[in-house]
């Protein structure tokens, strides 16, 4: 028999899944949820991704003179100048926490849309409960491509995918001999086994059988093991030019270290982003990322070209102490994508905010992405984006390619 509770219960998810969902927010007041680790392993990650999100909610609800989108109205003009407002979720890396503050957000908060959620494996779930409550979600950084293959109608996600990225590497691999530099004469994989890792791994195969590039080592370790010892001793042994590696933050520096310690320095390491490109992975290893390679779509040199991608830079850098890199851009250009949205749609409905962007072309140079623009597929995926390979030197990520967006010239073998 059912209780009050139980109706009460049934009655809000009814009305969630209808688009009807209760309002929260005040009547000037747009949620937006976003959901991150803020504790755990990947807690970092959250605070970083606060302050991308935090920068771009400051962007669209005050007027800024700069030709970015959403940033010279103060607020959203459709909806009476209405301003949105960030109500942030803790999945800890969790996909089963991040299913149950997605529909948290949704049922109880009144969100209108959600961002997220660095972790693929979370972005899984956390789309599908998008999906059936009927509420648009932008995976911000989250890249594994099975993600837009889901046939669902309310993922979208504007940065690339981990095929995309690694056809980016291969391609960078391609110009080194075209260069004059050492060509890539085998490779060895190096990844951790989620679906972030064991997806990028898969790619990377396909990839090398295609240039038939010997792949010497394949090597699928578990994420946040204590010793990454034995892997690296069977990396080492195979001898490989290039190590592709592919590894959230603390794994990524227990593998750096672990190679210093056991003299393993290959030609190249070229790194899938995430970990390797963290500010706490850099300020863990120090001197040890120098020659590091890693994709981006994010490039810091980017800011001293266009003024307005500097302001916003300073913007972040006033609360984070940090410059933009590769995930916090896409964070804050997430929050930029479902303004504009919500501001298209004239409306708080997932299903009208959901058409607004299914319809959105706009042009990068309206980004602080070096992206030709933004225009989602029928699968939510945009194509339009452009991809570059940077280098570590001195603890800094310079572009070292493509040529038309370097600023350092690539230092090549790193040993």
């Amino acid at each position: 028999m059912l209780n009050r509770r139980d109706i009460l219960v049934g009655a809000t998810a009814l009305a969630a899944t209808a688009g009807l969902r209760p309002s929260f927010a005040q009547a000037d007041e747009i949620r937006i949820g976003a959901i991150y680790p803020f504790s755990g392993s990947g807690a970092q990650i959250g605070v970083e991704a606060k302050y991308a999100i935090d920068t771009g909610e400051r962007l669209v609800n005050e007027s800024f003179d700069l030709n970015l989108l959403r940033a010279r109205d103060a607020g959203l003009p459709a909806l009476g100048g209405a301003k949105i407002r960030i109500i942030y979720a803790d999945h800890q890396a969790d996909p089963q926490k991040g299913r149950a503050e997605a529909e948290r957000l949704i049922t109880q908060e009144g969100v209108v849309g959600l961002i997220g959620t660095y972790y693929s494996s979370v972005a899984a779930v956390v789309s599908q409960v998008a999906e059936r409550y009927q509420v648009p979600f932008i995976a911000a950084e989250s890249s594994s491509p099975t993600l837009h293959r889901q046939g669902l109608r309310y993922f979208f996600r504007a940065g690339p995918h981990d095929e995309l990225y690694t056809n980016a590497m291969f391609e960078f691999m391609d110009s080194l001999k075209d260069s004059g530099r050492a060509p890539v004469g085998s490779i060895a994989l190096f990844y951790e086994d989620t679906l972030f890792g064991t997806e990028t791994a898969r790619v990377q195969k396909e990839l090398a059988a295609a240039r038939s590039i010997p792949v010497v080592a394949d090597v699928k370790y578990r994420a946040n093991s204590p010793s990454l010892a034995t892997e690296v001793q069977i990396l080492k042994s195979s001898n490989p030019d290039v190590v592709m590696a592919t590894s959230y933050t603390t794994d990524a520096i227990l593998f750096i270290k672990t190679a210093n310690e056991l003299g393993f320095r290959p030609k190249g390491v070229i790194c899938q982003d995430a970990g390797y490109y963290e500010p706490a992975f850099l300020a863990a290893v120090g001197p040890l990322a120098n020659g590091l390679i890693s994709r981006a779509t994010y490039a810091p040199d980017f800011a001293g070209r266009r003024p307005e991608v500097q302001v916003v830079n300073d913007i972040f850098k006033a609360m984070s102490g940090k410059d933009f890199n590769d995930s916090t851009s896409r964070e804050f250009t997430a929050v930029q994508i479902m303004a504009e949205a919500i501001n298209r749609a004239a409306s708080r409905e997932g299903p009208a905010i959901r058409d607004a962007l299914a319809a959105l072309d706009v042009p990068g140079e309206l980004t602080i992405m070096p992206w030709e623009r933004i225009k989602f597929g029928e699968d939510g995926q945009n194509s339009f984006v452009k991809l570059v390979m940077m280098q570590c030197k001195d603890g800094v990520y310079r572009t070292v390619w493509p040529g038309q967006y370097a600023s350092t010239e690539l230092v090549w073998p790193i040993s």
